[in-house]
């Protein structure tokens, strides 16, 4: 007879596996709501503000800080009525680009796609999770 698999058994797994690959791994608890170095107000948000904002930044150089928050805004909050809709979104976004519009210095509307995920150097890049 086997064993259940326990979430942590996976989470553990996951976390050794980038671990050797060369990230630097923060279990849960370290970075949980109320503790000295959380990461996020409550448990209810998925993700990781200023980690998102840093690699929103790191990522797009070139646009300017109210780009960027917009990116996060659109990020943080897919449109959609329903769960599936804004979950689909929210993966598009990852892996294509966000799409903003914004007003240069002229005046003029211009559009940006603002990358979250550079899938370029992905296999490359080393972190902090």
């Amino acid at each position: 007879m086997s064993a259940a698999l326990a979430v942590s058994d996976v989470e553990d797994l996951a976390l050794g596996l980038l671990r050797e690959l060369g990230w630097q791994v923060r279990h849960g608890q370290e970075i949980a709501p109320g503790g000295a170095h959380a990461e996020r107000e409550s448990y209810d948000q998925a993700v990781l503000p200023t980690r998102l904002r840093d690699a929103l930044a790191r990522l797009n150089p070139s646009l300017s800080a109210e780009v960027l928050e917009e990116a996060f805004r659109r990020l943080t909050r897919p449109p959609g009525a329903e769960l599936v809709h804004r979950n689909r979104e929210a993966h598009r976004m990852l892996t294509n680009a966000v799409s903003v519009e914004y007003r240069d210095a002229t005046g003029t509307i211009r559009g940006a796609l603002v990358r979250a995920i550079d899938f370029d150097t992905a296999s490359l890049m080393r972190g902090s999770l």
